[in-house]
């Protein structure tokens, strides 16, 4: 018989603590779901975390600005630090794998990453879809444009871009999830909207990193 997972329990950028519980799934109804990486190659979705702990990023459509500039900070992480830890660090989208290798050209990340191009996961885990905003949430501090110039910034990639589509579905929500070894769900966070993004200094220390980074420029090590 399979172990089942604990209950996963949300946290919130408003208390940085456990908080009420928000989600209860099991990573046990997912893991076999193939996520695809930039050669189109399948490979289940077990296979991010079975062997150790990782940080996984669901990301919005590769149009999405914020999304962009979310993932400009993630490519600043150094290898070693994840290294050192011993946790793995992965992105997910939504979109064809086609879109995989822009992507990483344009952010310059260079972890690992892969798609779901037909949102098994997302819809599985309960992702949200649409926007919400409330008066007590806090902007990502990883997103630097405004909502208009993002969105102009959005509307030009989608336009040069020599595929033209919207890379995923628009009203999709992303999260972020730190899992394994094995199917035990440590920490879970899903957006409510494209600004919605978790630390990721906090992600990185909730998974055992014990350095702060610095993403005002090039990511300087803050030992704490």
């Amino acid at each position: 018989m399979a172990e089942v997972s604990p209950i996963t329990r949300q946290i919130t950028k408003e208390t940085q603590e456990v908080g009420a519980l928000a989600v209860d799934f099991r990573l046990e109804d997912v893991e076999d779901c193939l996520i695809y990486d930039r050669h189109g190659v399948g490979v289940p979705f077990k296979k991010l975390y079975e062997d150790r702990k990782a940080v996984l990023i669901f990301v919005r459509n590769f149009l999405c600005y914020s999304c962009k500039e979310y993932v400009d900070d993630l490519s600043k992480i150094p290898r070693k630090l994840l290294q050192d830890a011993n946790i793995s660090l992965v992105v997910i989208g939504q979109s064809a794998h086609r879109h995989i290798e822009p992507f990483c050209s344009l952010t310059g990340y260079p972890h690992e990453i892969y798609v779901d191009p037909e949102r098994c996961i997302y819809q599985k885990l309960g992702m949200k879809r649409e926007e919400r905003y409330t008066d007590s949430a806090h902007p990502s501090p990883h997103v630097k444009s405004g909502i208009l110039i993002g969105q102009m910034k959005s509307i030009w990639r989608a336009m040069t871009s020599p595929a033209f589509d919207f890379q995923g579905d628009l009203h999709q929500q992303g999260g972020a999830i730190i899992a394994g070894p094995g199917s035990t769900v440590h920490f879970c966070h899903f957006d409510m909207n494209r600004l919605d993004h978790m630390p990721i200094n906090w992600l990185l220390q909730l998974a055992g990193v014990q350095q702060t980074l610095d993403f005002d420029d090039k990511p300087k090590i803050i030992h704490v």
